[in-house]
């Protein structure tokens, strides 16, 4: 693991139990089983939804993104600001934040697909 998930527990104690799980070259940070936290490159992400991305917004923080088969892929984790870091009632706030985003998001109803018509129906 790396200096910064070591830190982690520290920085959400306020949720209880958290979990973190290497993924895709970084780590993944659950409660309950929801994941609502991502560190990349020793960088943490924030899981947001339409009701928090304005808080991150308003602080200018990064989304993170990568590139898949060169075309840019931008999640619905924001950077979280240094104060979580520092201030443990900012970072019981923010992560209760992404943890609410996250269960929104896990609780949303799936979109419908459009099905392709075969031709002559």
């Amino acid at each position: 693991m790396s200096q910064l998930s070591d830190t982690l527990h520290d920085v959400f104690a306020s949720l209880g139990p958290v979990r973190i799980a290497r993924m895709f070259g970084g780590y993944g940070v659950y409660h309950d089983d929801l994941m609502f936290a991502l560190v990349v490159r020793e960088v943490l992400y924030l899981k947001t939804d339409a009701q928090t991305l304005p808080h991150f917004e308003a602080l200018a923080l990064p989304a993170f993104s990568f590139e898949r088969q060169g075309r840019k892929m931008t999640t619905s984790y924001r950077q979280a600001p240094e104060t979580v870091f520092e201030d443990r009632q900012a970072a019981a706030l923010w992560a209760r934040r992404a943890v609410e985003a996250a269960l929104r998001t896990a609780n949303a109803p799936m979109p419908m697909r459009k099905t392709k018509k075969k031709p002559g129906r």
